[in-house]
């Protein structure tokens, strides 16, 4: 296998064919076997004096005590901070914990985990200006080299401004050790950039948005390394874990390039967000966000697949009038205690008003030959779930056990997240929500 040279995307400006110069502020990629023993070394580049060790219970076992061992071994003086969460949430109680442990003089924050453990360090980290290495514990998620941080404030998920860490280790040995469902997580959250960038060329299509081809060749190159090595990274093979691993930071890298998550987070993401505020509104389990994104991706293609079939009446159908006091109790019912930030987006940026549907409609309907290009560039659904059930992953959100009516909220909904124009904007402008939804159900919850 070609390991990549992180070499050519780190510290350097890129001059773009988009007309922008690309950068990225990561100085040290190292994703090999025995890569925590390299920790000493990069740590000696710097003249740090305080360091933070950040885990929780279940990462300081698979790498946190490597990691003691190693800065004791040269001399380091740092200080634990270990979440005692059993499920650790990145929401307000989880950052003021962090704010409160870490000491005003900490000059680096260390973390060792995947997911969470990498959002919470990262925004803290960035909000305290201090630097922020991250020491990957599981191939479960494409932020580790992420320039933004997705928490749940006010039992809202939202995307924070931060910095990517400065430096990332992904031990294979370590990584190679990872639970089975972290690692298809990450193969999870891989495939929905299949959808993501199908978004993304909607929303230059149709509103003129900004769009970078070099990025999205980057994304298309981090879901072939995943695609290619998904069955054996479930072997636990670790040429394999390195492939998926790399994959993973190389979608961060494009986030960081383009400054938001645009490239790696499109209406796959948005009911994958969904679903998981109403899991913790119920205090349920909530399941890995690359297994749910993997569940959103299926859902997505075949939402596109419906689209596609119904082609020849969009010119026809109906054009959907914004009877704002309905939605916003619609909003109220759907997001229950969540439902403020919903509301204030739309107040701010009116993307539901009658006269934004029907400028959008007028461009996609005046665009279909690029539109349909794209869409038939997709993999379809079925392609996509063979590849989960090949690594035991789940595909519809019944196995996810999403309750029914969330999943319909969820393509209704979903789209009020964020000010991010995709798939599901497209459904409510054409009215076609409630059709596609019920379909969907009946495929998914026999």
């Amino acid at each position: 296998m070609e390991k990549i040279d992180w070499n050519n995307y780190l510290h350097k400006n890129i001059v773009c064919s988009c007309g922008k110069t690309h950068f990225c502020d990561i100085e040290e990629i190292v994703i090999e076997e025995h890569a925590i023993q390299r920790l000493p070394g990069i740590l000696a580049k710097h003249a740090y004096q305080k360091l933070c060790v950040v885990c929780d219970e279940n990462t300081q076992e698979a790498a946190g005590f490597q990691v003691y061992e190693e800065l004791t071994k040269a001399g380091y003086t740092y200080k634990k901070i270990v979440f005692p969460h059993k499920e650790l949430i990145p929401d307000e109680e989880a950052l003021v914990f962090l704010f409160s442990q870490i000491p005003n003089d900490c000059d680096l924050v260390l973390a060792v985990g995947s997911g969470t453990i990498n959002d919470l360090c990262r925004y803290v980290s960035y909000k305290m200006k201090i630097d922020y290495y991250i020491v990957g514990t599981a191939p479960s998620m494409d932020g580790y080299a992420s320039n933004v941080s997705p928490l749940i404030i006010r039992h809202l998920k939202t995307t924070y401004e931060a910095r990517p860490a400065r430096v990332i280790l992904g031990d294979l040995d370590v990584m190679a050790k990872a639970p089975a469902h972290m690692i298809a997580a990450g193969v999870g959250d891989i495939i929905g950039k299949y959808v993501c960038l199908a978004d993304w060329q909607m929303a230059h299509i149709v509103n003129g948005e900004y769009i970078c081809q070099e990025i999205m060749e980057l994304v298309r190159q981090s879901i072939q390394k995943v695609a290619d090595h998904a069955k054996a990274a479930m072997q636990r093979e670790k040429e394999a874990i390195s492939a998926i691993m790399e994959g993973l930071v190389l979608s961060g890298i494009a986030m960081s390039y383009i400054g938001n998550s645009r490239p790696a987070s499109g209406s796959e993401h948005h009911m994958s967000h969904y679903w998981e505020m109403m899991f913790l509104l119920a205090e349920k389990e909530d399941p890995l966000h690359g297994t749910k994104v993997g569940v959103g991706t299926v859902s997505a293609l075949r939402l596109y697949e419906m689209l596609k079939d119904s082609q020849a009446l969009l010119d026809s159908l109906q054009t959907p009038h914004f009877q704002r006091e309905d939605w916003e109790k619609q909003i109220l019912d759907a997001y229950g205690p969540a439902a403020t930030g919903v509301l204030k987006l739309e107040e701010e940026i009116g993307k539901n008003s009658d006269e934004e549907v029907l400028r959008r409609r007028k461009n996609f309907l005046e665009h279909q030959d690029e539109i349909w290009k794209v869409v038939d560039a997709l993999p379809s659904s079925k392609d996509i779930q063979k590849l989960l059930e090949s690594i035991n992953a789940p595909f519809s959100p019944a196995q996810l056990q999403v309750p029914k009516e969330v999943f319909q909220k969820g393509i209704f909904f979903a789209k009020d997240l964020r000010n991010r124009f995709g798939l599901l904007q497209i459904l409510f402008d054409f009215g076609l929500q409630e059709a596609f939804s019920k379909k969907l159900m009946d495929e998914f919850y026999v």
